[in-house]
Formats: structure tokens, sequence, C-alpha cells
């Protein structure tokens, strides 16, 4: 067996396993007579389909088919009572993947303003598909007509699909590092509680919103959440205002199902019970389209901000970020006593280097030397471009004989680096380095970089390509 036998077969388990337990779980939730009232299988299997594109399609489908027909089964369903529901749930679970395979990586992860509106529409189109066979499966199963069949299995796939599906579409990737970092994290959360107490606001407005509303009652109650969904989609990522408005519609049918909400209703209808289902999924939307339009408004804002704050040529901070983040390092550093180090950089005859090969060629030596800088220095360290080809750098906790050590290395790596010519061959340059150190919390930021400027000129006066200190 070769490794994407053993790939597809890995994949082809794990859909099969899956599938299998959640639609086991929806069968028993499943009334006599009726489909089930909650069904999370079809809204599982077209979020992983979905998001994992990297697994083999053919397998996967196969491994879920098993997972219906065992889970249908063992449960003691027929031969043609299982061919139909298996058909009818890998329909609108194809439909659903075939439309999503045409959207991007953020359409999909719901981070478009758009993207809720197309998952709206990617549901009503699966659950009609899958509608289709219901209308052939229910006067079978249930011995309704095809038409009402149809519509009861449109309904109730559109419903499950809009308050599940968002969850798995939006899931962080990278929650488990946050999970397991808590310990880490703990003293940092206390430190800053009032803020965290804050940020729960939301999501303690939604609770008591949602309690009100079982308290009270009456039809009207059903709208006492909305608002404080609406504020949970302006306060967090849409993968939270997913998991709430998911425990919206469950509460809400929970609260009619128990004659809280609308004693008046017969609740053991299933087309008043799909109504209100219906009614409450395309509610719960509202705060989703929010909180999608909130994600790319904020993924903007940090893109703007990152362009106010970065050379657009070399990545690195500008002059105006550099100074302010650089002002802010030292008055920390100053107030923990930790040594702070300041260098300063100019690329040797930069001028000729235009001159002789052009300002897009000295571009590339510019961010040739940037990269140099970012390589020879730790994350945490400050880089900006203060001028046309000066560099300066803030190093904080480095010993004072590393110094001269670090930046040596910068020199070195940039005596080193070439440039391609486009009509063959390399252009290579060289840079002077100042340096300066302070232990001192009285130092301002200026009387540093004075210094290292000062050891700066002194390199250059003292023939170029080295490094001095101040």
């Amino acid at each position: 067996m070769t490794a994407n036998d053993r790939r597809a077969l890995a994949s082809a388990v794990v859909i099969a396993v899956v599938v299998f337990l959640t639609a086991l779980f929806g069968i028993y939730t499943r009334p006599i007579g009726m489909l089930a009232a909650i069904w999370p299988a079809n809204a599982v299997l077209l979020g992983i389909l979905v998001l994992r594109t990297d697994i083999p399609i053919l397998p996967s489908y196969v491994g879920a088919i098993c997972g219906y027909v065992a889970a249908d089964l063992i449960s003691g369903g027929t031969l043609i009572t299982t061919t139909l529901l298996t058909a009818a749930n890998i329909v609108g679970v194809a439909v659903g993947h075939t439309l999503y395979r045409r959207c991007t990586e953020t359409d999909r992860r719901l981070q478009q303003p758009y993207s809720v509106l197309h998952l709206l529409l990617i549901s009503i189109t699966a659950s009609a598909a899958a509608g289709l066979v219901g209308g052939i499966a229910d006067p079978v199963i249930f011995g309704n007509d095809a038409l009402t069949g149809w519509t009861f299995w449109f309904a109730t796939e559109l419903a499950n699909y809009l308050a599940i599906l968002p969850v798995i579409l939006s899931a962080p990737t990278n929650s488990w590092p946050r999970i397991l970092s808590w310990r880490r994290r703990r003293k940092q959360l206390l430190e800053s509680g009032v803020r965290q107490f804050k940020q729960l606001l939301p999501a303690i407005a939604f609770a008591l919103s949602s309690i009100l509303a079982g308290t009270v009652g009456g039809p009207g109650s059903v709208a006492f959440p909305i608002p404080a969904l609406l504020w949970c989609a302006l306060s967090y990522r849409i993968w939270i205002t997913s998991i709430l408005t998911l425990l919206f519609s469950l509460w809400i049918f929970l609260l009619i199902s128990t004659d809280r909400i609308a004693p008046f209703l017969d609740t053991h209808s299933q087309s008043t019970l799909l109504s209100i289902r219906l009614g409450v999924a395309f509610v719960a939307v509202g705060p989703l389209m929010v909180a999608s339009v909130m994600t790319a408004r904020n993924a903007l804002l940090v893109q703007l901000e990152r362009l106010a704050s970065h050379d657009h040529l070399t990545s690195v901070l500008n002059r105006r970020a550099f100074q302010q983040q650089a002002q802010e390092r030292l008055a920390e550093a100053g107030k923990q006593g930790r040594s702070v180090a300041a260098l300063m950089f100019d690329i040797d005859k930069f001028k000729s280097v235009n001159d002789t090969h052009g300002h897009t060629i000295g571009d590339q030596v510019i961010s040739t030397f940037a990269d140099v800088i970012r390589a020879s220095l730790r994350d945490s360290d400050l880089i900006g471009r203060l001028g046309g080809e000066e560099f300066g750098a803030l190093i904080v906790d480095c010993p004072r004989d590393q110094i001269f050590v670090v930046a040596e290395r910068i020199r070195f790596a940039f005596e080193r680096a070439t440039v391609q010519l486009p009509e063959g061959g390399y252009v290579s340059a060289t840079v002077s380095i100042g340096t300066s150190f302070t232990d001192s919390a009285a130092i301002t930021l200026d009387r540093l970089f004075i210094a290292a400027d000062g050891a700066l000129y002194q390199a250059k006066r003292d023939g170029r390509n080295r490094t001095r200190g101040g």
C-alpha cells in the first residue's frame, strides 16, 4: 500500500467515524414519524470537506456513506429507509461542497463582508437539493406527499446548516496553543482583570437576556437576546458569535417546545416546529453578518495600521513608528532595570550604487540589508528605516560585550551579500555601524541614539565598513 493509499484510507475512516457519531446523535433526537430535531451530521461533514481541501474527496464520500448507513442500521432502520436517507444526506452535502469549492479561503472562513450571504445561498441550494431526494423518500418513510416531503426536508436541512455550519467554518486553527498556554498567560490575565471583565460583558448580557426570555415568556421574548447577540457580533470574533447564535437557536427552540414562549402553538405539529426553527435560524443570521463584516473591517484596520507604521520597501518600522516604539521599550527597560543598546547603520557609498546601477538596484541593496538585519537580530528587537540608506535598531537585554559581536555579525553578513544585475554579474556594498549602550534608567532615547550616531560617523571617518562604539 502506497503512502497515498494509506492517506486515503485514513481519511475515509476518520470521516466514517465522525459521520457515524454525529448521525447517531441526530437519530436519537428524531421524534417518531418525523425528521431529526437536530441533525449535525451533514453540516459537520460539509464543514470538514470545505476546510480540509487536502483530503481525498472520493474516499471521504465513501467513508461518509458508510457512517450514515451504519448509524441508521444500528438504530433499527430498514435497508430502503437507510438508502433513501443516506442519498438525501449525500446529495445535499455534495451540492454544498461543489459550490463552496468556488469560494476563496477567506470567504469559506466567513471573513469577508458577503461571506455569510454566500453561506446562506449555498445552504439554501444544498437544502433544496436534499429536498428533491426527500420528496421521494418522505412518502415512502413517513407517508406524506412529495411536496410536503420536499418542504420539510428543505426546512430541516437549512435550519441545521445555518445553525451548525458557521461554527465549523469560522473555527480558529490555533486554538490548542492558546489553551495549552493558559498557565503561562494566567498571571497576565489576572493583572488585566478589569479589561477581561469588560470583554465578557457582551456574553454576560446575552446570558442574562436569554434567562429573561425564559422567565418572562410570551412571543416577544424571542427577541430579547437579539441586542446582546449584536453586541457580541461587534465585540467578538465570528467563531465566538457563531457559537452564541447556535446556543440562541437551541435555547429558543427549547423554550418553545416547553410552552414557555408561545403556549398557544401546537409544538407537536411538524409544520409549526419547522417554521419556528427556520425563523430562529434566519434571525441568527443577522449577528453572523455583523460579525463577518467586523472581521473584514478589523483585518483592514490591521493592514492600514501596518502600512502606516512600516516602510513599504523593507517592511521594517518607519522612522515615526520606530521612535515611538523605541521610546516605549526604553521606558519599560528602565523600570525593570534592564540594559538597552542602540545601533545605527549607514550603507557605505550608497549614492554611487544608485548612480552606477540605477534606483531599482539601489532599492534591492536596501532590501537585502534589511533582510540581513532581520536574520541577525531577535524577533523581539526593534528595527527601523530612519532615512534613505540609514537604519536603526534597539536591543534590550544584551550584555555590553555582545553588542559589538552582534554589530560585526551584521556587517560581515552584508559584506558577503550580493544583488544580481539584470545584465549579469553582481553588486555588493558595505555598511558602517555605530553602537551605544546603557543600563541607566535616566538616559533618554535622544541621548542614546546621539551617542550611536556619533560612533557611526567615527566609523565613516576611520574608513567605512567597520563598527565603532559610543
